[in-house]
Order: structure tokens, then sequence, then C-alpha cells
């Protein structure tokens, strides 16, 4: 679909008693599916051995009966998880998580959700002073960081290595002793802390928490180190806290039933829907939710007008992800094949309601199959400000040419989508709607954490 593409998941479990790690983190990255499809992996120990699988692929794809058992040590304490979204380096199998390395440390591991703004001129220094990297992955730049302070903790390692790193991120490490886990001074990449019987787990969003076991107890809060430490949760503010967590999270990416900085994600998407409504009533029928993106905010729109709520667009479940197709009529059909029309629209003026609009082609579609199904009109109306820029805090939003808010007007959206009217919620209603401070750069330019001088996702390919 016509979105910003996912970014990661993380995981990590730390247990004073052997568990079922692999099993556990199975869970977990299941739950974080829908943060990353491209790639999944785990490292695992027992305070001796190091066991790590990665590979390509869907958590089910990858993590196959087979190659679960290869990392079920007996005593088993420790582990690290990822699912993955490539935001900087290639799909592919070396920049798979969790990176791993042999430092003062001993064997570390590390998962990362986000991007560094600074990686590229970091790894040059790197290179001259040289080091080697095995991967094209941004992450790896931490990783060095950390080997060249094997005089600290990891703890204080991780700590250290902050006040170099730009970006927005969130991270956890683990050697065959603790789990680390830290977030950027701004927050901008969601990190939970859970409560296990006897030892703690993190996960990007609680829902993963609460599938491995553990209690939701908090955050990880913005510049924050937290680690455990003879089965004690422990905590080093590393840098001064300016929280801009990412709007996106409660806009699209978390899952609806996430609890994030203390703000529910499904909440806030029914107020950003309520709000759209303020802002942009219109004459119509129906509401018609785009699935399932749209759905929180047309469940708003619909409470706030009045009007009912329609189940118009038929998201087939089987149909996949929508990869790149060779031609435009293919991917055109793809898109059939996703969504389709249901006979609630027939003869109906329609608010259909979807959370935003990155090129504009899906929209397109989606707006000429309900005119094709007997739609009388068709009111487009979307749950966050205009896409302008793009993201380097983990998220793909696709190049600044790309973005079709970035090269026409509203007016001009409109007569490319095909609706008969458009509108976006303003930067002030995703704000009263989320309730708390957020980061708006993909809306409005404003970058709380940098940006990179080369901002390509693949400029760490190039020497």
């Amino acid at each position: 679909m016509d979105k910003p593409q996912e970014e990661c998941g993380v995981l990590g479990i730390y247990s004073q008693e052997p568990l079922d790690i692999p099993g556990l983190l199975h869970l977990g990255l299941l739950a974080l599916q829908h943060r990353g499809q491209e790639a999944a992996g785990m490292a695992v120990s027992d305070g001796k051995g190091f066991l790590v699988e990665k590979d390509l692929g869907l958590v089910n794809q990858v993590f196959t009966e087979e190659r679960l058992s290869r990392l079920r040590l007996p005593e088993a304490r420790l582990g690290l998880a990822h699912t993955r979204y490539s935001t900087t380096g290639s799909n592919l199998r070396f920049n798979a998580q969790p990176l791993t390395a042999r430092t003062a440390h001993g064997v570390l591991a590390i998962a990362h959700n986000g991007n560094f703004t600074n990686a590229k001129p970091l790894r040059d220094r790197l290179l001259r002073e040289g080091a080697t990297f095995q991967s094209t992955s941004d992450t790896e730049v931490m990783l060095l960081l950390l080997a060249r302070l094997g005089h600290l903790s990891l703890p204080e390692a991780a700590a250290e290595a902050m006040k170099a790193l730009e970006g927005g991120y969130s991270i956890l490490l683990m050697d065959r002793r603790t789990v680390v886990a830290l977030r950027d001074p701004h927050g901008v990449r969601p990190l939970a802390i859970g409560r296990l019987p006897k030892g703690y787990a993190f996960a990007s969003e609680p829902p993963a928490l609460e599938l491995m076991g553990a209690r939701y107890i908090r955050d990880v809060r913005p510049g924050e180190v937290v680690w455990v430490e003879e089965g004690e949760l422990k905590s080093l503010q590393a840098l001064p806290p300016s929280p801009a967590p990412c709007a996106f999270e409660w806009i699209y990416f978390a899952r609806p039933d996430s609890l994030l900085d203390g703000l529910e994600a499904y909440e806030a998407r029914v107020r950003m829907g309520m709000e759209l409504f303020r802002e942009a009533p219109a004459e119509a029928d129906m509401v018609v939710p785009v699935p399932d993106s749209g759905i929180g905010a047309a469940v708003g729109y619909a409470r706030s007008s009045g009007l009912p709520l329609e189940y118009g667009l038929y998201k087939n479940p089987y149909a996949g992800r929508t990869f790149i197709q060779p031609t435009q009529a293919l991917r055109d059909l793809k898109t059939r094949l996703k969504l389709s029309p249901t006979s609630a629209v027939r003869g109906k003026r329609v608010v259909l309601i979807d959370d935003s609009i990155v090129r504009g082609t899906t929209s397109r579609h989606i707006v000429a199959m309900l005119r094709e199904a007997g739609a009388r009109e068709v009111h487009f109306r979307v749950s966050s400000p205009p896409i302008r820029f793009p993201c380097y805090y983990g998220i793909d939003t696709a190049a600044r040419k790309e973005l079709i808010a970035a090269e026409k007007s509203l007016e001009e959206i409109r007569a490319y989508i095909g609706a008969d009217t458009l509108a976006f919620l303003s930067e002030e209603g995703v704000r009263r709607a989320i309730g708390g401070p957020v980061c708006l750069a993909c809306f409005n330019g404003r970058y709380p954490a940098g940006v990179p001088v080369e901002g390509e996702k693949l400029a760490l390919e190039i020497l």
C-alpha cells in the first residue's frame, strides 16, 4: 500500500531463572511483525554460550521449529530479537539483526530501531582510524563505538556512545551477563519495559511484552539507559531529555492496542477522527474507513458527525504485502487484490477516511473503485497533515520528490485522486488528539534530532 513504510521492532529478555527464551522471543516478534517484514533474528545466551540465528523473511519463515531448536540452551536466561524494515542499508542478509561482534565486553549483540543522522561522518572517521565494517547498516557504527569503550561497563559505554550519536533511535544491547536498553534524548522511537516473574523484558510496543508473559511497567525515558544488574532494574540518565516522540506511531505505525509514553494509540486515532470532523465536516450519508489504517479515525469521525460507520471496503486478508510489480497495470491490479468495495456504497455520498497520503496512487485507485461501485460522491478525509518532508528517524517515507504533497497543492491532489473534496487534519489537530509533545518533521520539516548530510538510504554502501 501507498504508506510510509515500517520501521523495526526490538525485543529483549533478562531472567534470573532458565526460560524458553527463543519461544518467548518468537511470540514477541509475531506481535511486532507489523514493524518490519524484511528480516528477523535472535541472539540467546545462558551466560556461557552465545547463539545467533537470523535471515531474510517474515518471522515464521525465518524461525521454523528446527531453527528455534538450535537456539534452545537448557539454562538460557538472556535474549535479544529484531524484526527489520531497512531504512539504512539494503535488505541483505548481512544487514539482518541482531548484529554481533567480539569486543572487550565479550560477545556483544545489538538490535536497533531508528536511524543515526550522523552515521556517515562517524563511519568515515572510524574507517580512517582502522575500523572494519561487516554490514552497511548504521547500527554497526554504534557497535564499533562500543567496542572502543571496553574499559567501561556496558551501560557506561552505552551512555558514552550516546554522546556521539545523533538521530532518533531505541536500542537493545546484550552481552553474556545483561541486557541494556536505551533511547535517544527526544524519545523518537518507542521502547517499553515489562516485569517478568523473575526478570525483565523490553519491547518496542507493550502488546509484545504481554505475549512474552511480562507486565508492562513503564517506558524507557528519553535519553535514559536502563539495564538489569543482579536481578534489579538500574537506570542512568545519559542525556538531558527533550521529548519529541514520532507522531506517526499514534497515527499509523503502532498497534491500536499499544500504549506509548502513557498515551493509548487507539484512543488517539479516535480523537484524530473527531478533530478531523471538527475541522472538515462533509455533507454525506456514511463514513467508510480504508482498512485497517483508517478505522480508528473513522470511528471518531462517525461518532462526532452522527453518520453511520459502514463496511464499504473489503480487505483481502490473504493478499500479503504489495511488493513492487514490473508494470503499472500489475501494480493497479495488486491494489484491487488487497481492497475491493462492497455494495454499502452504492448510491451513497461517502466520507472516505485514511490516515495518510504519500504518493497518492493507492488513494486514486480506491476513489475510482468506489465510484465504479456506484458511490455518488467521495469526500476524502485524512487524519494527518500532508506529508511534505522525508523522515530520517527510522521511517521510509520516500524521497521528497515522490511525496505528492511536496509537489502539488491541495486542489491538485484532490484532482489527482479524483475525490469530490479533500481535507487533511492540521498539525494542531494532531497535537490535540495525541495530547503530548510529538515530532511532526515529516509534515513541517522541523527535525528535532538533526538531519543527515547524506540522507540517502544506501549512503553507507558508498565508500
